[in-house]
């Protein structure tokens, strides 16, 4: 599916809770690419309320962001749609997404960017079909509570096939690189940049993000490198040289597969 300008360039996606609208500004100045306001898990079961109507004031005053709604599981659900319907400009990210609930949003507001939070098991059990609903233009990981439900610690590489299914899923759908799960961590910059730097080898796009201070070391760790981009260079232009055919860069072989990656290198570098 066609997706927007701005999807293609979210590395970095800010979570803020939406019953704390003070913070709303600072989030949008953080140099996060978007703004997740957060009416879900961040927001106590009493200040949901209040934190809806701060949200649509935000957005009633031109402020751009993703809204991440409560499930459709949830007492709050049918409130938040309702409110939803009145800001167009905002994007939905729909939680614990599985084909049922993402039918249901889709049908509430049609033609809305929907972002397909996957983190049940019965989501990732439904993935291709998750990644292949109409609407939905991006998945991202809610890697902590598919943690805490399937008793796989988010340690190492226990999970990479998880991560790597998502992230298939999404490229056959014909989806942009998905969005990996948070890190806890905000106060090690160099363990954020470690996490970042996996998810992009797995083929994330970007990542989600619970405090400002990640923001800078996520942007970082999904920039090509500067050797990236030097390589990159190099290799278009042995290719537009050569006229198409094959030829040979630093010692290899280049092909159409090569060319591409250095493309997207160069794409990414220019965005």
């Amino acid at each position: 599916m066609s997706l927007s300008n701005n999807a293609r360039i979210a590395r970095t996606l800010l979570f803020v809770p939406g019953d704390r609208p003070e913070r709303f500004e600072k989030a949008a100045a953080s140099g996060a690419h978007e703004v997740i306001l957060d009416l879900e898990d961040a927001v106590a079961p009493a200040a949901k309320d209040a934190a809806r109507s701060s949200v649509a004031q935000w957005l009633a005053g031109g402020g751009q962001a993703i809204v991440r709604i409560n499930g459709a599981d949830t007492p709050w659900y049918e409130a938040d749609v309702a409110m939803l319907k009145a800001h167009a400009h905002a994007t939905t990210m729909l939680p614990k997404a599985e084909v049922a609930s993402l039918a249901r949003t889709v049908a509430a507001l049609p033609g809305r960017r929907l972002i397909a939070l996957v983190e049940t098991v019965a989501g990732y059990l439904e993935l291709r079909e998750v990644a292949g609903f109409p609407g939905v233009e991006r998945i991202a990981f809610g890697s902590v509570d598919f943690s805490g439900e399937s008793g796989i610690v988010d340690e190492g590489e226990a999970l990479t096939s998880v991560r790597t299914a998502i992230v298939l899923a999404s490229c056959h759908a014909g989806l942009h690189a998905p969005i990996d799960g948070v890190s806890l961590e905000f106060n090690d910059p160099a363990r954020m940049t470690q996490d970042a730097q996996r998810s992009r080898q797995l083929g994330f796009g970007g990542k989600l993000c619970i405090h400002p201070r990640q923001v800078a070391a996520v942007n970082n760790a999904f920039m090509p490198s500067q050797a990236e981009r030097e390589w990159a260079q190099r290799v278009l232009a042995a290719f537009e040289t050569s006229g198409g055919a094959a030829t040979a860069v630093d010692g290899k072989m280049i092909d159409k597969p090569v060319v591409e990656r250095a493309r997207r290198i160069a794409a990414a570098t220019a965005a």
